[in-house]
């Protein structure tokens, strides 16, 4: 497997990470497919529970999406405060409203310290983590969000449609027998 998709201590994750199914996303807040996959994922984790991991890398489409970089350093900052899933969350609900002021909204919202959020927000240590997480997505040709990896393959099917949380499950009953 490609040493970019083992799953690390910098990546953020949702389930146990022994689970038998591993899903990574690249993914951009501002991206309208990223947001319809949110929903599929919230659902495969309701379907899948305990046998999947979930995993979010930034992969910011800067050249299309505007406030995709900012949306990306406030889940970073809100990580910070551990919150990221948190904010993942109110970014992709509240897709619509991604200006910085928005942002600051939704760390209200999320009651986290609005200074260190603020402090925190586009400095060195999110760009790192934004970064390492777009550069590992360039590395593995994702070119698009978003783009999916289960259990180190390319996943290429329809994730639009029930097809993808049945993969996810065949890949889940087959790595218990």
């Amino acid at each position: 497997m490609n040493s970019y998709l083992h799953v690390n201590n910098t990546d953020h994750i949702q389930g146990k990470e022994d689970a038998p199914v591993v899903l990574i996303e690249y993914g951009d807040y501002q991206c309208p497919y990223c947001k319809k996959a949110y929903y599929i994922i919230k659902e495969a984790q309701k379907e899948l529970g305990e046998q999947l991991v979930f995993v979010f890398r930034n992969f910011p489409l800067v050249e299309l999406h505007e406030h995709a970089l900012h949306a990306a350093f406030a889940a970073e900052a809100a990580a910070e405060q551990d919150k990221f899933w948190q904010m993942h969350d109110e970014l992709f609900e509240n897709q619509q409203y991604l200006e910085d002021g928005d942002l600051i909204s939704y760390a209200e919202k999320l009651d986290l310290d609005i200074n260190k959020f603020k402090e925190d927000f586009g400095q060195d240590n999110c760009y790192q983590k934004i970064q390492k997480d777009y550069d590992s997505g360039v590395r593995l040709n994702v070119g698009g969000t978003p783009s999916f990896f289960v259990n180190g393959e390319p996943f290429d099917g329809n994730w639009m449609s029930r097809e993808f949380i049945d993969y996810l499950q065949r890949i889940g009953t087959e790595t218990y027998k």
